[in-house]
């Protein structure tokens, strides 16, 4: 009972939590690796055969000494902790990852070391470091089975040598599946001792295994468990005990006794503190970080650096803060967790949320088959091919080749904001180490560390002595120190001494006490070894560049705690709440960013990561600070301190680091001055006999010695309330733990938000329980899709939204790309899971692919027949138009031809795009998964695809998207040629559709123009609509550079031959591609002498919205707008009694200018046409048309109409006549001014060779003057002209004073934004 008390009690607060050893159980002998019975069972059920049935059998094709064999853990000790229970099978598999593996005395038997993580479920990590090595098999057994296999796998060859395929056949290369090819190219090694040339192409053993003449070793792994990353402390250890085992002479204690020593007697170094401990020969130090420093982080990322160049690595760096597939690729264990660990220290304080694996061993390899985000580390095998490297998916995924300084990256991500600044500040404290920026070592290591091997000698051997006579023993320091202490502290010895000393006395004691003393204090600064240097180095390197990335962070979210929505009264009610509550005002913080930092971090804010960190923000109201929070938060502190600036001003402009000096000294100070010494190793109360030294060969480790720790020493005795509360800071998460389960389970679930799978469960890999982690994977992407869809739907609804409680009230363009970008991303994992065969990086593409060829070839067998893929889809105004066919296949033509794309996976997100704009998206993957022969060929039982209900929820939750408009495909591609076809419908009266003239069109987007567009004239075309009556109509079609969304079209004619004058219905425009169609309303005659003499015309458009029975049931948009009337002169309608009131009139310009504020109002690039605005139906124009025909005299004179124009005109020649500029002359000078460019500005107009006619001069100078800000000088101007009398009423608006003046005050509040006009509005017009 008491020695699980110590053995648990204390663990919190030491060093090492196990020893373990893994190697070769002698007992059970050779037995195969549990992984090939794994992959025979994923193939039996890939191939829809009974698994249970398959029988497990040898693989004799490979040769025994290539093959792995499973590893046992032999001995671990102590038996169990409390705070950190055993995992068997977890340790087991990674401490030897592939197992056992054996060599002969011709292989090359060099110790590795490599280190490994275990995750726990909430979040907190523990670590491993192994040091693997080879022993000399003795065992007859081991050694008569491995000759046994080894014959067996000859006979195979044999066998089989004179018909070894020198490729493998199509028809298998296609059936098997991408996690089996993945396997298999893993597999597919030679070990050093194969043959060349032809024998290795049939994998047979060049040399193989004969028990008379060859040696035969097996592999062994030491492995220390600990709480906290010390990484270079436990492989200088791990080195020792090693060395001791295969030393000439034995150690100077048994190993029990160094093995007892860091497991029981050396104490986790207090925070800030560093320590010093014994191994077999030399002291190790060790050294945490203050409190306010960054945590603990003992890989070298000086290393990674040297492995990955600057530009790889940041680039890596960022796809991790994207929280996309991360896959490290190398042949070396160590290597993957440097790297791994190495890139997750940097995020700071930021911490990964996403399964987290830096060494995946081969039994887990389905896990790459995870529809979520993950970083994990693969083994590579020397001589594999990348290309051969068949991964599940590969459209969100940067995989990063290690050895060969090799990342392939997704496409589409954006830049980390002053990502060359930022790689040229790294690239200096690189090169201020010696480390080039690019890799490898560009100056030659420091001096210090090229010490002679002579000194190296000497310090081991001062340091061996003093261990075996062991005269000191940790800081109590033994009797003698206590003496010291007594006599150094006293002042009347001192005074003695000091007489002593001038009388030529020597207190011999005092002075040898004294010296001993000294010399230790200087061992630590001078007597340091070149590791004891290289490790200082690391260290120093480590924390620079960390601390140049934390700056960063630093920088770019200084006013984060500004933008946290804190909304709750207590802890309990925002736990119970978060999944509807909205934590972070991002449109705010957006809007509050320099420019070029937009595009990264309106994807970041969106990560996962970046929410648990406002969660954390938010909880520590009510609770301590999470560890790394606090320390962000007191770097944000100190920088307002040396650097006050207000949170508008924010600036693109790189600022360096200023901590780099201050955070190496930190480290520096505490390894040169150790804080604490740990108990020397000492012998132990062993049985004689056991444990004898035998070099080459690591002992049986007596276990009742190590089962157990000290019942009474200082460190495990040591249960302060303070170092307790120090070591909950230790991981990320611990402080979780709240008393209360209800808050428990409130706060697992809140953390999980967004979250598929934390961690693979390493323990068990059995079929149930593989087939209930992709049950897992299928209920976290259905969450996740039904997350993204509402979060799509609350952003673009705005306003209405946040009246319904659900959020910001605004969403930018960015924000929308970014979150299209994220469904993109979740619809590729959704279609690489569990597939049979991968083709290509995009799944979701290769399955249209597909698709298609069925398709198309079931086309050919039976044209007549109709299929579902040929649904037609007819504009709301049918008229002219022919119906526009509503197809998958169609749509991938569009994208097909599309040149300027170029990759599979930029196919899939413009199809996505497109049909998203199209509001066919649900339509369309529904229709593609209605093909279950080929859903079945392609998906494993398993799959998200193949899950029925799942899949139906996931297809309503996209019809969703319908409800609102997106321009994602239109706005993003705006370089494609897209084809469109125009039609111009004349009144229905055959007489008024004829021309003789010279017709054409030009059609304006908010990206260009079409340019003007030369129509036939004279040759109609004639439809018919639902009830057979027949309709004549103008058509052409053309193809342009996108222009985007439409906003006006010019039509004209030349005016020639005997029937010149055209009315004119409407045109209509639509884009072939996303089927968008706009409906510009003209109702007005072109053509000399009728109605106002026009013609040409600019037409405003509005989107015409498609709704009938055929659309599947899609459901419109609730932007839509109501159905617009032909516009017409309100000359005619002021006659035929349609008069709005006054009131009306004011209002309609008030909601006009109104219109024009919010415009400018809106973010840069979401704020649409102005052009609609100005022109449209109830923009300015058309509100002031109403003000100035208010009491407008309408009587014709010989039968023509009246224009408002022709009052302009009027004015202008009263202004110019000789007598009333006399009367000007002597009106105020700004009254002058605005007479004269009123006339400048008619005239132009008039002199201008367009044919627009008298309503389009109006409609010019309306938007001249709102542009030019001259239009509330130019309104009293007129209404003070005496032809008023003549041409207006007395009740009318412009002769009312009151009226006047509170338009112009309308109106000049128009004059604070920078109105800019359309080319086809302004176009010829010069003043």
């Amino acid at each position: 009972m008491s020695a699980t008390m110590s053995g648990s009690g204390s663990a919190p607060c030491r060093f090492a939590h196990y020893f373990i050893i893994c190697g070769i159980d002698n007992e059970t002998g050779l037995e195969p690796d549990a992984l090939a019975a794994l992959y025979q069972w994923l193939e039996a059920d890939r191939q829809g055969r009974d698994p249970a049935a398959v029988a497990a059998g040898e693989n004799f094709d490979q040769s025994p000494l290539k093959r792995t064999f499973k590893s046992k853990v032999l001995a671990h000790y102590p038996k169990n902790i409390e705070c950190n229970p055993f995992d068997q099978d977890a340790v087991n598999m990674l401490c030897m990852p592939k197992g056992l593996s054996f060599r002969t005395q011709r292989d090359s038997r060099a110790p590795q070391f490599h280190s490994f993580l275990i995750t726990r479920e909430d979040g907190s990590r523990t670590y491993g470091f192994v040091h693997t090595f080879y022993e000399e098999v003795t065992s007859p057994q081991i050694c008569s089975a491995m000759q046994t296999l080894h014959q067996m796998h000859q006979a195979e060859h044999n066998a089989s040598a004179h018909n070894c395929p020198s490729a493998p056949s199509s028809s298998s290369s296609s059936s098997s599946s991408s996690m089996d090819s993945l396997a298999s190219s893993l597999d597919e090694v030679e070990s050093p001792s194969s043959a060349q040339g032809g024998r290795r192409n049939c994998g047979c053993s060049g040399e193989g295994y004969d028990s008379l003449r060859d040696t035969l070793y097996v592999s062994k792994a030491m492995c220390l468990i600990t709480p906290m990353p010390f990484m270079h402390a436990c492989k200088r250890f791990l080195s020792q005990l090693h060395r001791a085992v295969t030393s000439n002479q034995p150690p100077p204690l048994p190993l029990e006794s160094y093995i007892y020593n860091i497991l029981y007697e050396v104490p986790l170094p207090p925070p800030g503190r560093s320590l010093k401990f014994h191994g077999v020969y030399e002291p190790i130090l060790c050294q945490r970080p203050g409190v306010g420093e960054l945590p603990l982080a003992d890989f070298p990322l000086g290393e990674a650096f040297r492995l990955l160049g600057v530009e790889n690595l940041v680039q890596l760096f960022t796809c991790v803060l994207l929280e996309m597939q991360i896959l490290l690729y190398s042949q070396d264990y160590q290597r993957l967790m440097v790297v791994a660990e190495g890139i997750t220290t940097l995020l700071f304080p930021f911490q990964w949320q996403h399964v987290y694996v830096p060494i995946l061993p081969a039994s887990l390899l389905h896990f790459l088959d995870a529809p979520v985000p993950y970083l994990m580390g693969l083994q590579s095998k020397e001589g594999t091919d990348r290309s051969k490297l068949e991964l599940p998916q590969e459209a969100n995924l940067c995989f990063v080749d290690i050895d060969n300084h090799y990342i392939e990256l997704p496409e589409d991500f954006p830049q980390f904001p002053n990502k060359p600044e930022f790689i040229q500040e790294l690239t200096e404290v690189l090169l201020s180490f010696g480390l080039s920026p690019d890799g490898g070592n560009t100056s030659p290591v420091p001096s210090i560390i090229k010490q002679t091997s002579t000194l190296e000698t000497e310090l081991k051997s001062a340091s061996l002595s003093e261990l075996v006579d062991d005269k000191r023993n940790g800081n109590l320091g033994g009797e003698a120190l206590d003496v010291l202490e007594l006599l150094q502290g006293n002042p009347t010895l001192e005074r003695l001494q000091a007489l002593a000393k001038r009388t030529g006395v020597k207190v011999a004691r005092l002075e040898a006490l004294a010296a001993g003393q000294k010399a230790v204090g200087e061992e630590g600064v001078g007597g340091r070894s070149p590791e004891e240097e290289q490790e200082l180095r690391n260290a120093k390197l480590n924390v620079q560049l960390r601390e140049v990335f934390a700056a960063r962070f630093a920088t770019m979210f200084a006013d984060y705690e500004s933008f946290v929505i804190q909304n709750s009264p207590d802890l309990e009610s925002w736990l119970t709440n978060r999944e509807q509550m909205h934590n972070f005002d991002k449109a705010s913080f957006l809007s509050d960013q320099p420019e070029p930092y937009l595009p990264f971090l309106s994807h970041f804010i969106e990560t996962q990561m970046f929410a648990t960190f406002i969660d954390n923000k938010i909880i520590s109201q009510w609770e301590e600070k999470e560890p790394l929070l606090r320390v962000f938060d007191g770097r944000i502190e100190k920088a307002r301190l040396y650097n006050v600036r207000a949170p508008s001003l924010r600036s693109s402009i790189y600022q360096k680091c200023t901590f780099l000096k201050e955070s190496a000294q930190a480290i520096e100070q505490r390894l040169r001055k150790i804080d604490h010494t740990a108990i020397h190793p000492h012998l132990l109360n062993m049985k004689i006999g056991q444990g004898k030294y035998q070099q080459g060969f690591f002992p049986k480790l007596q276990a009742d010695v190590l089962a157990s720790g000290p019942t009474s020493n200082k460190w495990s005795n040591r249960t302060c309330s303070t170092q307790r509360k120090v070591d909950r800071h230790r991981q990320p998460n611990e402080h979780l733990v709240l008393d209360n389960d209800l808050k428990e389970k409130y706060m697992q679930e809140a953390r999980n938000l967004g979250k598929n799978l934390r961690q693979p469960k390493l323990s068990d890999l059995s079929p149930a329980v593989i087939a209930q982690t992709n049950w897992k994977f299928v209920e976290g992407l259905l969450k996740e899709c039904k997350m993204k869809t509402k979060r799509m739907l609350v952003e673009k609804m705005g306003r209405e939204a946040v009246e319904m409680g659900h959020g910001e009230a605004n969403i930018t363009g960015l924000e929308e790309n970014t979150l299209i970008a994220s469904l993109c991303d979740l619809l590729e994992r959704i279609w690489s899971h569990g597939l049979q065969v991968k083709q290509g990086k995009s799944a979701l593409w290769s399955h249209l692919l597909h698709y298609q060829a069925r398709e198309e070839k079931n086309e050919l067998q039976s044209e007549s027949s109709v299929s579902n893929s040929q649904d037609k889809r007819k504009p709301e105004s049918s008229v002219g138009l022919p119906a526009l066919r509503v197809s998958l296949i169609q749509d991938m033509r569009h994208i097909q031809n599309m040149g300027e794309i170029k990759t599979d996976v930029g196919r899939a997100r413009a199809w996505i795009r497109l049909s998203l704009e199209k509001k066919l998206l649900s339509q369309h993957l529904k229709q593609l998964l209605s093909n279950q022969t080929l859903t079945k060929k392609l998906y494993k039982r398993y799959a998200f695809l193949r899950c029925e209900e799942e899949k139906e929820q996931f297809l309503f939750h996209l019809l969703s998207l319908n409800t609102v408009d997106y321009f994602c495909f239109t706005s993003v591609f705006t370089t494609i040629m897209i084809p469109y076809r125009a039609v111009i419908i004349p009144i229905k009266k055959l007489s008024n559709a004829m021309t003789t003239s010279n017709p054409w069109l030009c059609v304006s987007g908010e990206l260009g123009d079409s340019g003007i567009l030369q129509i036939t004239k004279n040759v109609l075309e004639m439809t018919f609509d639902s009830a057979f009556r027949p309709h004549t109509h103008f058509s052409i079609a053309f193809k342009c550079q996108n222009i985007g969304r439409l906003t006006t079209v010019q039509l004209g004619h030349d005016n020639s031959g005997l029937l010149a004058k055209w009315l004119v219905d409407c045109v209509m425009v639509r884009n072939e591609i996303t089927g968008h169609t706009y409906k510009f309303p003209c109702g007005r005659w072109l053509g000399k002498g009728v109605d106002d003499g026009s013609l040409e015309r600019v037409l405003i458009g509005e989107l015409v919205v498609p709704f009938n029975d055929e659309d599947g049931g899609r459901t419109p948009p609730l932007q839509r707008s109501p159905s617009q009337i032909r516009r017409i002169s309100i000359t005619s309608l002021t006659g035929r009694g349609n008069k709005p009131t006054t009131v009306q009139i004011q209002e309609s310009i008030g909601e006009a200018v109104n219109n024009i504020i919010k415009h400018f109002h809106k973010p840069e690039k979401e704020r649409g046409s102005l052009t609609v605005l100005l022109c449209g139906e109830g923009g300015l124009v058309w509100a002031l048309e109403q003000f100035f025909h208010h009491g407008f005299r309408t009587a014709r004179l010989f039968q023509k109409n009246v224009f408002v124009w022709d009052f302009f005109e009027r004015a202008v020649a009263l202004m110019v006549n000789a007598d009333h500029i006399e009367d000007i002359q002597e009106t105020p000078e700004p009254l002058s001014l605005t007479c004269e460019s009123f006339c400048r500005y008619v005239n132009a107009i008039n002199n201008m060779p367009r044919n627009i006619g008298k309503d389009g001069k109006f409609q010019l100078l309306v938007c001249l003057g709102a542009r030019d800000r001259l239009l509330p000088q130019w309104l009293p101007l007129l209404a003070e002209c005496p032809v008023i009398t003549r041409m207006y009423e007395e009740n009318a608006l412009l002769r009312d004073k009151l009226t006047v003046s509170s338009v112009v005050a309308v109106l000049q509040t128009v004059n604070d934004f920078p109105i800019t006009l359309e080319t086809s509005l302004t176009k010829c017009f010069e003043l």
